[in-house]
Formats: C-alpha cells, structure tokens, sequence
C-alpha cells in the first residue's frame, strides 16, 4: 500500500494515534467558511419571510413550499455526489458546488415572480445538498479517526457562525434597502471563498481515493445502509434536522408574526438560537475527544452523548407553549432546539468507524440525504398547520409540538440504535480483502 494509505492503517491495527499533516487545519478553516456561507444561503429566505410574503403577497402555504422547496433536489444530489467523490477529488467537487451556489442568487437582485424564487431556491438546493457529507469527507482524509470529533465539530460550527455572522448583516441589508440584494450580497461572498480555495485548498495525504479503492476491503452498502447504527444515524439527525429547518423558513416570522417584535429586533433574536447551538456543537466536540481518550466507548462519547440532548431538547421545547410571558417562550425556543447540534457532531465519526474510507463519500452523503428530507416536511407542515389553525399564535405553537414529539422520537430511536464500537467487526466478520494493490495507480492529491 502506499505512504499515503498507510498513517489510517497504522492507527487502527496498532492503537498509535496518526500525526496530523500540516495544512491540516488551514483546510479546516476554509471548509468552516464553506459551511458558513452554505448555511447564509440557507437563512436568507425565512430571515426575509416576512418582506417577501408582502412583497409577492404569498399566503403561509405558500410560503412554506417555498422553505420546502430548496430540498427537492437536495438529497437527490447528495446521493450523486457521494459516489463521485469516492473516486473524484473532493477539492474539485466543493469548488464547483460553491459556484453553484454564488449563481443561484444573482437573479433575485431584480424583480422576481414567485416562479423564479422557487426555480433559484430548487438550484441552490441541488448545489448545497452534498456540502455537508463532501466537506466531511474531505476533512476526514486530514485526521485520524481518533481526533475527528473536533474537527467536525468546527466544521458543523460554520453553520451556526454562518447565522450568527449574516443575519445581522443581511437584516440591514434587508431593512435598509432590500431583501433583493441580501441575495446578490451571499453571490458575492459565494464567490470571494471559491477564489480563496482555488488559492489555498488542498487534498487531504491521509487517504489516497484510487488505492483505497483497489485494495481496501468493501462492505457491501445493503450491509452499511441497513446496520442499526446507519438507522439510528439518521433517525436521530432526522428529528434534529426538522427543528433546524424550521429554524431557518419560520423562526423569523414566529418573532414577527406570532411574539410582535419588529423586523429589525427579530434581526438580533435570530441570533440567539445559533450562539447556543454553536456553543452545544463545541463542548459535545470537546466532551466526546476527552471521553475517547479516557477509555470510553464510542456507544458512551458519541451515541449517548448525541442521542440524550435530542430528548431532553424536545421536552423543552414541547413545555413552551404554555411558558408564561414573551422572554420565556423565547428562552425555551432558543435552548430546544439548540440541543439538537449534538447529534450533527457525533454522527459523521460514528459512521467512519465502520464504514470503509472508499465508500465513507457514498455513505455520508445518503445519510445525508435521508435526514434531510424533513427539510421537505417540516416547513410545509408549519405552513399547513398556521392557515388552517384557528389563530396564527394557535398555529405555531401546534407546530413546535409536533416538532417536539419528533425530536423525542428520534432521540430515543438514536439511544437505541447507536452502537458504533461493535458495527465494523459485525459488518466485516466473514469479509475478504481486495487483492493488492495495482501498479502504476497515480494519486489524485
């Protein structure tokens, strides 16, 4: 095998900890920005909901299809991507990915009808969908398996900071002169990170996709796609992800709309649900790294400690319709859901610990893919509920219920089912290797 397959090998046949390569945390930081301005592109619209409802005079039905439809495509091309990069560089991959990204804003600068919102947000869609599994992916060939939590864990940290950073950014732009142009601002920005990874991205030495893939030993993917962990994966991150969708399309007119604040102070309220998330992200990064290296298991520092906050998150947030006053209704909102970033940075290392790096690309991007689909449900179901609720208040709150018993749901399935430290030696037993690797294979790093 070659020096570049070998650091992975080393560690999990030997116990030694791999070296991490220099420029290994360059790259982290510039897929952290990745992720930043991903999640900027997904907060504009519900951050703008209320200005575009007016504008193009959409009812709350309407307007949830349109949160819903930026997922149409979304797991589609997660899924296709996911096999390209078990083959294809991932430095090629995110680069025409966050150009896709950038072009879809362009054409809301002008007027626009609904139509063209809806086809913009469907591409931008397609284009966000694999981001995610791709930029794990791609970290992943930087860092060990033992040292990967806090990696994903700043990586997962880009989408908080990227409403943390933008909202207060893009509510200006959108107060001061137009929700129009808080579109053509992220197409900026889109383009001003693809220019900074053509300049500075790299692939990642630890993996080398075309010898892995000749050599390594394959799983078959009904055995991956089917193993209780996989399940547990993306039952968890299922609920956690139907709370961050409704986050994104109706958290900002619940503030309005539902609470009374004004356009510019819902702004600044936005905020605080990312700042608690961001927080929850980093300590379960940090708590499930100092776990591992004091002899948990990885059932104990990554599956429990994902699981349980989804629980106690939903029973939180199904407490708060009957909070007394605004700022507790607001607290409890924010806290939640906020739990649910747990589950996002334990569940990508816990499938790597089972998954073979040759089909890890595959794999991440169909969890991706399957959890995400709330994101089709979750907003249009909100919608749903507030037209034909009695009362808009009535609506929403009936909507974060539901939200509730789905984030409980999922946080118990996960406690269940998460139990990474026994999968590969189950899903391997029986399993031959690949025969030895092929002369002449050319990296792509």
């Amino acid at each position: 095998m070659s020096a570049q397959g070998t650091p992975i090998a080393a560690s999990k046949t030997t116990g030694t900890a791999a070296e991490t390569p220099k420029g290994a945390w360059t790259v982290t930081f510039l897929l952290f920005l990745f992720m930043l301005v991903n999640f900027a592109d997904k907060i504009v619209v519900g951050l703008a909901g209320v200005p575009i409802m007016t504008d193009l005079k959409l009812e709350p039905e309407q307007f949830g299809f349109l949160g819903s439809s930026f997922f149409f495509l979304f797991s589609i091309s997660a899924i296709v991507v996911g096999f390209i990069v078990n083959k294809v560089a991932t430095r090629w991959v995110l680069l025409t990915l966050a150009v896709i990204w950038a072009l879809a804003q362009f054409p809301m600068v002008g007027t626009v009808s609904f139509t063209t919102l809806l086809i913009c947000r469907i591409v931008l869609g397609a284009g966000e969908g694999p981001a995610a599994s791709v930029a794990m992916h791609a970290i992943y060939k930087w860092f060990p398996d033992e040292k990967r939590t806090l990696p994903t864990a700043i990586l997962t940290q880009g989408s908080a900071f990227g409403v943390i950073l933008a909202v207060p950014m893009l509510n200006w732009i959108i107060v001061n002169h137009s929700w129009h142009y808080a579109f053509g601002a992220l197409g900026v920005v889109g383009l001003i990170w693809v220019c900074a990874w053509l300049t500075f991205g790299k692939e990642g030495p630890l993996e080398n996709t075309q010898v892995l893939a000749a050599t390594e030993t394959k799983i078959p993917y009904v055995q991956l796609l089917t193993s209780r962990t996989f399940i547990g994966c993306v039952a968890a991150t299922f609920g956690a992800y139907w709370a961050l969708s409704l986050g994104l399309t109706w958290f900002t007119s619940f503030i309005v709309k539902g609470l009374g604040f004004s356009q510019s102070d819902a702004g600044w309220i936005s905020i605080l649900p990312w700042v608690f998330g961001a927080t929850v992200v980093i300590l379960t990064g940090w708590i499930s790294q100092v776990m591992m290296a004091r002899g948990y298991t990885t059932r104990v520092s990554r599956g429990v400690l994902g699981s349980v906050p989804l629980i106690i998150g939903g029973l939180i947030l199904a407490a708060m319709p009957y909070a007394p006053g605004v700022g507790l209704k607001i607290a409890m909102l924010v806290v939640g859901p906020g739990l649910c970033g747990a589950i996002y940075v334990v569940c990508p290392p816990m499938l790597g610990e089972f998954t073979p790096a040759s089909q890890r690309g595959a794999i991440l991007a169909i969890y991706g893919a399957l959890y995400t689909l709330s994101g089709i449900i979750a907003p249009n179901v909100m919608g749903t509920v507030i037209q034909r609720a009695g009362s808009m208040v009535d609506g929403y709150m009936t909507g974060f219920t539901i939200n509730a018993v789905i984030m409980v749901g999922s946080g118990l399935l996960g406690l269940l089912l998460l139990w990474p430290n026994t999968e590969r030696a189950r899903l391997t037993r029986g399993a031959t290797p690949q025969a030895a690797e092929p002369k002449g294979v050319v990296s792509l790093t």
